[in-house]
């Protein structure tokens, strides 16, 4: 492989994909049923990140709003008086003028959200992680792939759309480090253990319990499932996947784009102590990855719960960073977050040229309007479907591999770990009766 990655690899690879976004589409989406060439937006989930992404979308026809919780819902109504309310999202799907749907609920209705919003025809944008299992990701990513081109999709990983996330793949992309054979991703944050929460009473008037529940299995009410917002509930099993599903969304996002992943071919992890109700307090991952058109086989790590790779100490102060991503190079390292990126060399950067104008990664519209873009032109969205549900399956597999205690060797076509046949249990969840996926 030579240092540099040639101008034609690197356009048809990195910053051409991305480049297209320029380029109209023939005209197969529709620019929305309303008559000024609006969205019909449904926005399910309007508190929290709800709310920050039914800001970014405010600027188009807010025409339904579905929360479970009451109070939420009657704050966003006064914002948005011409959309009608629910709280069940599946009525709201039934609205027959809806163009796009904004799905920022719990994790564990994401991805039944998304596939019955595909189901219907309908564009959407949903909060990372799409899904809550490696079967859900695959469900999901399929879904959209049977109306590719007829719906925009995103997955909400907003710092994709960052300049310096973009600079960041340009410099892998090019050579800046030399040929990549590891990248190391971690985030710090340390969940809780513990069991599912005792019953706390009836739930306030104001909150459809069942609803929330959702298809997972019943759970009496507990406020503090919910008290302190994704944190509460990420940490459950029936709720969420711990860290690979939630930070893992945003981190590995950085290796999966410069990297240019797919499915892996193996995965393998370590955590604390396994425990019925809570997803690991730390984990550690590795998955191998076969080479592509333009890099080699490539092997990819994760670290949370305060563990930290253990590359060569003089790369970067370890304990200072408490997020980040590194790829080691024949030439050198580089290091990054969301606001930074630093590269270090063994010797000089003579072998890297810098790219020409025209073949750098144009800066992002922002990430909620490169959705409407797409929504309204067919322009493609970086972080679609196929893209960000692959992503998803690889993170979640690392769950899998946790609770299975083995390396799985992994189809990715056939979605089995051939080596493992109880890691199907793993795969897939169960959901309480009356809750279907594919609806």
């Amino acid at each position: 492989m030579k240092d540099g990655i040639n101008r034609r690899s690197f356009l048809k690879s990195g910053a051409g994909a991305v480049a297209g976004f320029t380029i109209v589409n023939s005209g197969v989406l529709a620019a929305g049923n309303s008559p000024n060439g609006k969205l019909n937006v449904a926005v399910i989930g309007v508190a929290g990140r709800g709310g920050a992404n039914l800001g970014g979308v405010k600027g188009e026809n807010i025409v339904a709003l579905c929360d479970v919780n009451g109070k939420n819902l009657a704050g966003a109504a006064a914002q948005f008086p011409q959309a009608k309310t629910y709280t069940d999202w599946r009525k709201c799907l039934e609205q027959k003028d809806i163009d796009a749907v904004v799905c920022s609920t719990t994790d564990h209705t994401h991805a039944f959200i998304n596939v019955w919003a595909l189901n219907r025809g309908m564009h959407v944008y949903c909060e990372k992680p799409l899904a809550n299992s490696v079967h859900e990701a695959r469900m999901v990513r399929e879904a959209y792939l049977k109306h590719n081109g007829k719906v925009a999709t995103q997955m909400g990983t907003q710092i994709h759309a960052s300049d310096n996330f973009r600079r960041m793949v340009e410099l892998i992309r090019r050579g800046a480090i030399g040929t990549v054979k590891k990248a190391h991703v971690w985030c710090s944050r340390t969940p809780e253990g513990g069991s599912y929460l005792p019953d706390a009473g009836p739930a306030p008037e104001h909150l459809d319990w069942d609803l929330w529940i959702g298809p997972s299995p019943m759970h009496p009410y507990n406020p503090g499932y919910f008290g302190s917002g994704c944190l509460s509930w990420n940490r459950f099993w029936d709720f969420s996947s711990g860290q690979i599903g939630d930070m893992g969304s945003h981190m590995m996002d950085m290796a999966y784009w410069a990297l240019d992943l797919r499915f892996p071919t193996s995965c393998e992890a370590k955590g604390s102590d396994q425990h019925s109700d809570t997803c690991p307090t730390w984990l550690t991952a590795t998955w191998q990855h076969p080479a592509n058109d333009w890099r080699p086989a490539v092997e990819v790590n994760w670290y949370d719960g305060g563990k930290k790779p253990g590359v060569p100490s003089e790369v970067f102060n370890r304990d200072a960073m408490f997020k980040g991503v590194i790829f080691q190079g024949e030439k050198g390292w580089l290091v990054a977050d969301y606001d930074y990126r630093i590269v270090m060399l063994r010797g000089d950067m003579t072998h890297y040229t810098s790219p020409k104008p025209e073949e750098l990664i144009p800066p992002s519209p922002g990430h909620h309007q490169e959705w409407i873009i797409g929504c309204k032109t067919g322009k493609p969205t970086l972080c679609n479907f196929d893209y960000s549900g692959a992503l998803i399956e690889h993170n979640l597999l690392a769950l899998v591999a946790y609770r299975a205690g083995t390396k799985l060797a992994w189809d990715a076509a056939n979605i089995k770990a051939t080596n493992c046949p109880e890691a199907d249990q793993y795969l897939k969840k169960t959901y309480r009766p009356g809750w279907v996926l594919n609806g």
